[in-house]
């Protein structure tokens, strides 16, 4: 049975503030469920949250992590508008699985939502992400790390597929730790500032590490 998803909380973006200022957070990653059902894909409330935060707590970084928004331009150019300190969307896979692991989403949408990013705001941290043990190739996650690398992606982080639920894909490869060391070594070859490779990496996993790495290589580029 399809439950409709709540009403979006006013509120919450004061809330998420606060519990910042309390917990003293340097660095917050703010994300959400997609939400299709709303006009703006839930653009707005991603801009109210930010604005909350840097108003309660100015020196707390801010990342998040959003959806590809279907395409819409408007819905991102709003969360920019709330001046992020790093905008990350997640390609999860490689571009010929995408039928399979995404049908719902769009390889191309997703590059071009990185790109749009890097090209309305060029002092923004780009990050994305995705997963392997799917069926990909490694000459597949190459040309995956080109592409992103094409769109001025800055931070990178690969993990390991995990099936969350008997309903979801079966994990096609456990890839060996060893395999996640040389993708890091490629990725940092093609020219990310910084990547975190390995079995158990999520796409928040050192975010605050990453975001320090990225700001001091823009003073400093000779790092």
């Amino acid at each position: 049975m399809n439950e409709q998803p709540l009403r979006v909380d006013g509120d919450e973006p004061e809330r998420i503030a606060g519990a910042v200022v309390e917990l003293r957070l340097s660095h917050v990653v703010v994300t959400s469920v997609t939400r299709d059902d709303l006009e703006d894909g839930g653009a707005s409330h991603f801009f109210k949250t930010v604005k909350a935060i840097h108003r309660h707590s100015k020196m707390t970084s801010v990342e998040v992590l959003v959806p590809d928004f279907n395409g819409n331009e408007k819905s991102l150019n709003t969360v920019l508008e709330a001046k992020v300190d790093v905008l990350g969307h997640n390609i999860e896979t490689v571009a010929s699985l995408y039928g399979t692991v995404r049908p719902g989403a769009n390889y191309e949408r997703s590059l071009s939502l990185l790109s749009k990013a890097k090209k309305t705001d060029s002092n923004i941290i780009t990050k994305s992400g995705f997963m392997v043990g799917l069926g990909e190739t490694a000459n597949e996650v190459f040309e995956l790390m080109k592409d992103l690398k094409d769109t001025g992606c800055d931070i990178l982080t690969i993990g390991q597929y995990l099936k969350p639920s008997r309903k979801h894909m079966d994990v096609v490869e456990y890839v060996h730790p060893d395999i996640f060391k040389e993708y890091k070594q490629k990725a940092y070859q093609i020219g990310f500032k910084h990547v975190e490779s390995g079995p158990l990496v999520r796409s928040s996993y050192r975010s605050s590490e990453a975001y320090k790495r990225c700001r001091q290589l823009t003073v400093n580029p000779h790092m």
